[in-house]
């Protein structure tokens, strides 16, 4: 049997994991689940782990906060005492964050194999620390495993060899696939006071967007206008609250009968809000995946993205980070998407399981 070890830094990489952890969970496979502590999330309670009907983490490093460099040098110290405790076959790392590239560098120091779940991705911004640590994380994996057609050509045009890369679609599709009809059973709309349909689903989190105070006062002002012409629900990020607070702005929205601004929710009851809403507005990568996935029109709030592949074939816009633009943005939205992209069919993980069996068994 051969020891894998999932390392895990935020809630999206939960998601990303969960179905391709399940599938190993076999006679051919021990999982050993690290969660690195990166990101800190109340919702992360057990209910979230009932939710994905995955195991709490065998090992959680406790790393959080500090600069970039202080979080990753935490982690890498961390990591490398449980790497050679468990002596893994296998390390795969999921993603973007901090504890993706920690990982990938202290396995690789230590002559072991890493694998990375959703690899090729590129905003060919580095300004982004995310595109920072999808580059060096990719160019020192074994084995890569793309959710689409561009990033096989953005590793090919980084000098990594075809036969190390595989497109097998999106874990994180697998989870919706498998929930999917969970998430009509959840009860967050009558909670809130919702139809179906008639609502803007809204998060916005990223540094660009909220860290400045002027900034995020046109960005606000900009929902307030959106939210005169339908319904909209701010799911607000811990960042976007404190934020508003330190500004002395956030008790100028609360009250506001049009907006309504709630905290994170669970996994199910956010997707069931994503799913029936009319359109999202959003700065996160996995939303503009999920809303893509469930057919959702979704206004990006950045000048650029690392998954393209959500505007070409799926229902993404990317409309810049001219905030005062947002009410024409949503008047000129096309309602009427029917995305399809290739391999989001919720078998990227048995692909992934077979793949592995052939490269490490």
């Amino acid at each position: 049997m051969k020891v894998v070890v999932h390392v895990v830094g935020a809630r999206p990489n939960f998601i990303k994991a969960a179905p391709l952890i399940k599938l190993m969970n076999n006679d051919h496979f021990q999982n050993i689940l690290v969660h690195t502590g990166q990101h800190f999330d109340y919702n992360m309670s057990q209910q979230f782990f009932e939710e994905l009907n995955i195991p709490k983490p065998d090992f959680n490093l406790g790393v959080s906060g500090g600069s970039h460099s202080e979080q990753t040098a935490d982690i890498m110290i961390e990591c490398e005492k449980v790497f050679l405790e468990q002596s893994p076959d296998l390390v795969i790392v999921y993603g973007d964050v901090n504890s993706s590239v920690a990982a990938a560098l202290v396995a690789k120091k230590m002559h072991l194999k890493v694998a990375h779940i959703e690899a090729g991705l590129r905003s060919f911004d580095r300004s982004m620390p995310e595109e920072i640590n999808r580059i060096i994380t990719d160019s020192i994996s074994d084995i890569h495993f793309v959710t689409c057609r561009d990033a096989l050509v953005n590793l090919k045009n980084e000098g990594i060899k075809a036969e190390n890369c595989y497109f097998v679609g999106n874990t994180m599709i697998d989870s919706l696939v498998e929930f999917y009809e969970k998430f009509d059973k959840s009860s967050v709309l009558q909670k809130l006071s919702l139809t179906e349909k008639e609502y803007a689903l809204i998060t916005l989190h990223r540094p660009s967007n909220v860290d400045d105070k002027n900034e995020l006062l046109q960005l606000m002002e900009g929902v307030v206008k959106v939210s005169e012409l339908l319904k909209c629900v701010f799911v607000m990020h811990p960042r976007t609250k404190n934020n508003l607070c330190k500004f002395g702005l956030y008790e100028r929205y609360e009250k506001l009968d049009s907006l309504k601004i709630i905290e994170p929710l669970g996994y199910i009851d956010f997707m069931c809000l994503q799913k029936k809403s009319k359109l999202v507005i959003t700065d996160s990568g996995g939303v503009q995946e999920e809303s893509s996935f469930f057919h959702v029109p979704c206004l990006t709030v950045r000048d650029n993205t690392e998954r393209p592949i959500t505007i070409k074939k799926g229902t993404n816009t990317l409309i810049g980070s001219n905030y005062k633009d947002i009410c024409n943005d949503v008047r000129n939205m096309n309602y009427n998407i029917n995305s399809d992209i290739e391999l989001w069919d919720g078998k990227s993980s048995e692909r992934i399981v077979e793949i592995l069996k052939t490269k490490i068994i």
